[in-house]
């Protein structure tokens, strides 16, 4: 990771008296996001700026806890003065790390069957993480429903259709991806799993390769006799 990505900015903007995070790296922005920021994507540059509406003192709130937080988080900030805390709040895993765990399980599978029983988490028809997810967009389409502004009725049938057409699509596919796994349960050829005792005082006990095995090697040949040797 660059260590710039490390530092960020936070300050209230002289012109505008926008309060604006800039800087970080993607775990930043993250951050920014939780303590309740809004992206603004540009071609060069992300950074993130209030929500609008707030006031003066609940634009000090949420600067000062965005400070505490991405510290905690051990980033280096350089704040307007009235945001400078030495509060350092909890940090807690949040839900994407738990389905990422399942992109780690995945990678170190050696069967067929551990992918496939990764891949369930994802595809269960009853509690599945694909169907909660189809239950969020349709909440948020209920909610877009009754807002009553001119925009939110397009909102609330675009999440559906997302809800129903392309998350339909793309739960089919792994579900069908995951039985086709199940059904192999066959050992994955280019990953192996080490039958030998590694032993108590070796500091790398990872029992699995996930690489595929180095390609054999046939020795060198030995170099040639020069012509005075072979008098």
């Amino acid at each position: 990771m660059p260590l710039a990505d490390r530092f960020l900015d936070i300050r209230r903007d002289h012109h505008s008296d926008e309060l604006l995070a800039r800087g970080g790296d993607s775990e930043a922005h993250s951050i920014l996001q939780r303590a309740g920021f809004v992206a603004v994507v540009r071609v060069h540059e992300t950074y993130h700026r209030a929500p609008t509406g707030l006031t003066q003192d609940d634009k000090s709130r949420l600067g000062t806890d965005a400070v505490a937080r991405l510290r905690a988080t051990g980033y280096h900030v350089d704040c307007d003065k009235d945001f400078d805390t030495d509060a350092r709040p909890s940090r807690y895993l949040p839900l994407g790390s738990s389905v990422a765990h399942l992109a780690e399980r995945i990678r170190e599978a050696t069967t067929a069957e551990e992918a496939a029983d990764a891949l369930t988490e994802l595809t269960a028809a009853h509690d599945g993480i694909l169907v909660a997810l189809r239950e969020v967009l349709t909440a948020t389409a209920e909610f877009h429903e009754g807002l009553g502004q001119a925009a939110d009725p397009y909102t609330a049938r675009r999440l559906r259709y997302l809800a129903d057409e392309h998350l339909r699509v793309i739960r089919t596919d792994l579900a069908h991806t995951r039985d086709e796994l199940a059904d192999r349960r066959a050992p994955h050829p280019g990953r192996s799993t080490y039958t030998g005792e590694v032993p108590a005082t070796e500091r790398e006990r990872s029992a699995v390769c996930a690489c595929p095995p180095p390609p054999r090697t046939l020795p060198a040949p030995p170099p040639p006799v020069a012509a005075a040797l072979r008098r």
